[in-house]
């Protein structure tokens, strides 16, 4: 690998309406490298990013690609000039093919009209030179999430990127889809590629970047070759203080059950079972981890939980009691949290103030509403309480929430929904793209909450997390039931296959 730089973003500045996102920003790319952005919610890499894909233009600096300065305009000029993103949201059509796809917007060999074929040749070409193996005939609604990446990754190689932004690539992936990701990085390198890659994994940056840039507030805090430094010195550099890698969970004999599915039949948007026969029990004082990879039914369990979705059969008792057909008003009643997985479209109204999100449940009680009318001194105060309880960084409960960092939204909804020390507590992938310092407080309330009695079902894909956090491990695919485990009788690779479907645990463990 040469060390002269195939980019280099010098003084990067860039400013928003009371946001210094870039603060005279340095990062250079060398070619052949893979190149960490760590950083926690809010501290500029998104933005940074954003400004070399063209999305934004600086306010200051200088973009240098080959030690020439360049401007990039746009995101097809940046795509022009050898640069692709693959975003965590995934920009693919799902009924047409992985052919299709590739092609999309591109302009035609002879005026409108398109050389499948060519197409489909180089598509194979890249799959084989990368080892990115893809059908390219398939539709992509027929592809796992692990190979819809990979055609994401065709994609930006098919237009002649050679510098290739991945952001937060392993979010939606089993451990074997990660190692598989990996496996395609370092061949995309050796082939002379540059690679900077957005995550906020700490064990993922040790094992596959070559050096790392830590940014906080807005400022490049170092660049470091990653052989050189640990886990502990990263984090300490992103939030700026120690970070402890392991959590405190003290023994706690749960109690009674708390939530109980059974035999749980739930539809999807397109009115496809999602949810087949479910059987889950969750007691008080306990956590449950329902691990699985998205989208194999886990949105549409939480939902139907939670009020927001009918169940076509089943049963759904809480305290014993029968709610399987009760709305989310009803439930109300039953002291019940809902942390959805997408803070911004379920979890926020971002055009509100803090103050009002956060009395979003319960503004037609007492003190907050009196003889119907909101008594706004109460609401403040309350607000303020929350926001400094549970150390949302703004600058005031008067903001709109969409003026805050991810990691300090989801502190928002937490705030609302743990405030009043709920019985059951449904989390929906509460730690979702938020950096280490955020991950570590959100895990550190819902463990105040299980001492407290809470029964807490704890929804993610990250499997260090649920191993971490839970009492027992639900694993679901395809809305079924793999198996239920104990986080010390198992280990990762074992979750990941029964994530994939090709393995039912052996012995069912039975809450205490």
């Amino acid at each position: 690998m040469t060390t002269t730089p195939f980019l280099r973003m010098e003084n990067i500045t860039k400013t928003f309406p009371g946001v210094l996102a870039n603060n005279r920003v340095n990062l250079e790319l060398r070619h052949g490298e893979i190149h960490a952005l760590l950083g926690e919610n809010g501290a500029g890499k998104s933005t940074l990013m954003n400004v070399l894909y063209g999305l934004y233009q600086p306010d200051e600096g200088q973009i240098y690609l080959n030690d020439r300065p360049t401007t990039i305009h746009s995101p097809d000029d940046a795509i022009a000039k050898g640069i692709g993103m693959v975003h965590q949201h995934f920009m693919l059509v799902p009924p047409l093919s992985v052919t299709e796809n590739v092609m999309l917007g591109l302009p035609g060999d002879k005026g409108i009209l398109l050389n499948h074929q060519a197409a489909k040749k180089n598509i194979l070409d890249i799959s084989l030179t990368y080892g990115l193996e893809v059908n390219p005939d398939l539709p992509i609604w027929n592809l796992s999430v692990g190979t819809q990446q990979r055609v994401e990754i065709i994609k930006a190689l098919y237009r002649g990127a050679k510098l290739l932004i991945l952001d937060e690539p392993s979010a939606v992936l089993t451990p074997q889809e990660i190692e598989g990701l990996f496996e395609v990085m370092r061949r995309l390198v050796s082939n002379g590629n540059s690679i900077i890659f957005i995550t906020h994994k700490l064990d993922e940056v040790m094992e596959i970047s070559d050096r790392v840039t830590v940014l906080r507030d807005g400022a490049a805090i170092q660049t470091v070759e990653t052989q050189a430094t640990t886990k502990a010195e990263l984090a300490r550099m992103m939030v700026g203080r120690e970070v402890l890698f392991r959590l405190d969970k003290p023994p706690v004999e749960p109690g009674p059950v708390t939530l109980e599915i059974t035999n749980l039949v739930v539809n999807d948007d397109r009115a496809v079972p999602a949810v087949r026969q479910l059987s889950l029990q969750v007691r008080a004082g306990e956590i449950v981890g329902l691990a699985g990879v998205d989208g194999n039914g886990q949105k549409e369990l939480a939902e139907a939980v939670a009020g927001l979705r009918p169940p076509q059969s089943g049963h759904i008792r809480i305290a014993g009691r029968e709610t399987t057909h009760f709305n989310s008003g009803d439930l109300l009643h039953f002291n019940l949290a809902y942390i959805p997985a997408d803070r911004h479209r379920e979890g926020l109204v971002l055009g509100f103030k803090l103050s009002e999100n956060l009395v979003a449940r319960n503004f037609r009680r007492r003190p907050f509403s009196v003889r119907g009318f909101l008594n706004n001194k109460a609401i403040k105060s309350h607000a303020r309480q929350l926001v400094q309880r549970f150390d949302v960084r703004t600058p005031s409960a008067e903001v709109t929430a969409k003026t805050l960092s991810g990691g300090n939204q989801q502190k928002v909804v937490l705030a609302r929904e743990l405030s009043e020390n709920p019985d059951l507590i449904i989390a929906a992938h509460p730690t979702r793209g938020l950096d280490v310092g955020a991950t570590e407080f959100v895990e550190n309330r819902l463990l105040e909450q299980r001492a407290r009695g809470a029964a807490i079902l704890y929804i993610s894909t990250e499997l260090e997390e649920i191993l971490n956090l839970s009492d027992r491990i639900a694993v679901i695919h395809r809305g079924e039931i793999m198996g239920i485990v104990r986080p010390t009788e198992v280990t990762p690779e074992i979750l990941g296959l029964m994530m994939a479907g090709t393995l039912h645990s052996a012995v069912e463990v039975p809450s205490p």
